[in-house]
């Protein structure tokens, strides 16, 4: 069942003076006399999850930012071309919008984990919502220094509208990552086992793997993995019932709900989907490209296999292929060259006027096998340990499980090699292959000996006039809005 989110949301706003939203203070509202109850406590709470909603985080542009400028996908979509062709400016609206709506995320968890701790309430409840409020912040922080590198670090809420407050100077990356890592680590003590609908320490651990990862821990992050494996978390049976993403089983780590009514639903599906799925017809986002179509296997791996037709009201639109939907020969009333060709098909549900009841996922536990796999691999070459979480996911795939007589398992890099396929073809539309693409990058021009088939230095030489392989691409830079209201703040080389 979805947890559809009613609450004074606004209430918890106005305790904090966000210059963000460009209001005043207001004294009506106070944590005196707001924080005063377990109810007002998991209000704030939900405000907290609430932020990822917003069109500048998962409910839409986390999810341009992660794919778009990728080998994944393509779109003739204007909103999206600046993006797609890694022809960001400080000015372009996803660099503006990721930025101030992971903030409005710190801010709200910044409320809570400052004033949940004096409220009167069942204790095991009240550290076990400061433990998902700092999950949360470890999240957005964490999109927050992939994307932009070192960003102001803001622990505590914004509550009042002067420079002294508001204007913060830039952190390391490195103490930004400290701080992530912090919080899951207390986020993972704190947080419930078991949190339907909701992030519980299983998601704080595959968090924390994934940030080790970026970082190149390798130990750290098979560490991370290993804590989530050792509950014996599953996989879903199938690779197809995951999709689209409704709290389907225990492999859903972490996802983003959507109750599907005109102010809680999601508009992903008809960004991506043709008609007749989608409101109506347009260039939509995140077309998967034939690069990728041509790189899976179309016919014996289920993630991407033919899985029967699809119709609507007895017409047919198009090819089930599990991760994707060709509708090639899309005959629906009304459908033209908008609504023909591969369409992402990870989200399909009919919402209706950008409201649909799909959830969007954030982690899975297919990843933390991954995870753990890339991790073991770059500690110790090819290992039977690897072989075996890489191969959960491979046989559910329906491929041959690996041995380390397998070619694929020949030598560090061969497996390497295969666990960068393995992550594209299982994690494809979920937001995260831009950001694989940029560690690859970072990870060899820290070690000219670990090479990836393809990172995102290849796809700026690509994409950008004059074929440079320019690393100053691998950040976007901090938005104008930011530079010219904080003087404290430099922008990143090369904008």
């Amino acid at each position: 069942m979805k947890k559809h989110f009613i609450l004074p949301i606004c209430a918890l706003l106005l305790l904090a003076g966000c210059d963000f939203l460009q209001k005043e203070p207001l004294t009506s509202i106070t944590p005196n006399n707001f924080f005063t109850s377990a109810d007002d406590a998991e209000s704030s709470l939900t405000a907290v999850y609430d932020a990822l909603q917003g069109t500048g985080g998962y409910g839409q542009d986390l999810y341009v930012a992660g794919e778009m400028p990728s080998d994944n996908v393509t779109s003739i979509n204007g909103d999206v071309n600046a993006v797609q062709n890694i022809a960001w400016t400080p000015n372009t609206s996803q660099v503006n919008n990721i930025f101030r709506q992971m903030y409005v995320g710190v801010n709200r968890a910044n409320i809570v984990l400052k004033y949940v701790p004096n409220v009167p309430m069942d204790t095991t409840r009240r550290s076990q919502i400061l433990g998902e409020a700092r999950f949360v912040r470890a999240l957005c922080y964490f999109n927050l220094v992939r994307a932009y590198g070192g960003v102001p670090l803001r622990l505590q809420p914004t509550e009042s509208s002067q420079p002294t407050e508001t204007n913060l100077p830039r952190a390391s990356a490195d103490d930004v990552y400290n701080a992530v890592v912090s919080d899951l680590q207390r986020a993972a003590i704190q947080m419930p086992a078991a949190n339907p609908n909701r992030a519980g320490r299983n998601a704080a651990s595959a968090l924390l793997a994934r940030v080790q990862l970026t970082r190149r821990n390798w130990a750290a992050a098979q560490a991370a993995a290993q804590t989530v494996i050792a509950r014996n978390v599953p996989l879903n049976a199938t690779f197809k019932s995951l999709f689209p993403a409704e709290n389907k089983g225990a492999e859903s780590l972490f996802e983003i709900q959507y109750a599907g009514t005109a102010d809680g639903g999601s508009i992903l599906p008809d960004l991506l989907l043709p008609l007749p799925f989608a409101t109506y017809s347009f260039s939509k986002f995140s077309i998967p490209s034939a690069e990728l179509i041509a790189f899976a296997d179309t016919v014996n791996d289920r993630r991407w296999a033919y899985n029967g037709n699809i119709n609507s009201n007895g017409t047919f639109v198009g090819r089930d292929h599990v991760s994707y939907l060709d509708a090639t020969k899309n005959r629906a009333s009304g459908a033209n060259a908008n609504d023909r060709g591969p369409f992402v098909f990870k989200w399909s549900s009919i919402g209706g006027n950008f409201n649909s009841a799909d959830n969007s996922y954030v982690l899975r536990m297919a990843e933390v096998f991954l995870a753990y796999a890339e991790a073991a691999n770059e500690l110790n070459g090819p290992t039977q340990d690897a072989l075996d979480k890489l191969n959960r996911v491979r046989t559910r795939a329906g491929l041959t499980a690996l041995t380390t007589a397998s070619p694929q398992a020949a030598s560090k890099q061969a497996l390497r090699n295969e666990i960068d396929r393995q992550r594209r073809l299982e994690l494809a539309f979920e937001g995260e292959r831009w950001w694989d693409l940029v560690r690859y990058a970072r990870h060899t021009l820290a070690d000219g000996s670990a090479s990836h088939t393809v990172t995102a230095l290849d796809i700026i030489s690509r994409r950008r006039a004059g074929g440079a392989r320019d690393a100053n691409f691998l950040l976007f830079p901090i938005p104008q809005a930011e530079i010219n209201t904080n003087p404290q703040i430099q922008q990143n080389p090369g904008y």
